[in-house]
């Protein structure tokens, strides 16, 4: 399912609550979703920094496409980031890098979170995006295209 397809989906999803207790509650449903980071990534290297508390972030290369895995010490933050695994994960790094997360504003997540836990997403879309930046200049490097640039 394209970007677009999962983004609508999540829209929806989240439309059918009318308050954002509902939505909090969905995140936590959301975060049992979320596929099990191997223990050997919960390492400090694998912490976003500027998340109030602890996300551990992988990624993977595979088939040309960044697969991505994570955990949280926290339920509604390991909802938020099971929501941009379920956006993100399975893309290529130019579809991670060239497309808006408009789910975000639309669902009205930014602004129902703390200001803590609200750069805390930024951070974690940042660092996922710094991922895919890195799989697409490791693959220009190589050439897996032919050419670099």
């Amino acid at each position: 399912m394209d970007m677009e397809k999962v983004q609508e989906e999540i829209v929806e999803e989240f439309g059918l609550f009318d308050d954002w207790m509902d939505k909090y509650n969905h995140l936590i449903e959301l975060s049992r979703s979320l596929p099990v980071i191997d223990e050997k990534y919960k390492k400090p290297e694998f912490l976003i920094e500027g998340c109030q508390s602890r996300v551990w972030l992988n990624a993977a290369m595979e088939d040309g496409r960044v697969v991505y895995t994570a955990d949280s010490d926290a339920v509604i933050t390991k909802g938020i980031i099971a929501l941009l695994i379920r956006v993100l994960s399975g893309r290529t790094p130019d579809e991670i890098l060239e497309n808006d997360l408009w789910f975000i504003d639309r669902i009205g997540l930014k602004e129902n979170l703390s200001p803590t836990r609200s750069n805390g997403l930024i951070s974690m879309i940042k660092q996922m995006k710094l991922y895919a930046l890195a799989y697409k200049a490791k693959n220009q490097k190589t050439g897996r295209n032919g050419e670099s640039g």
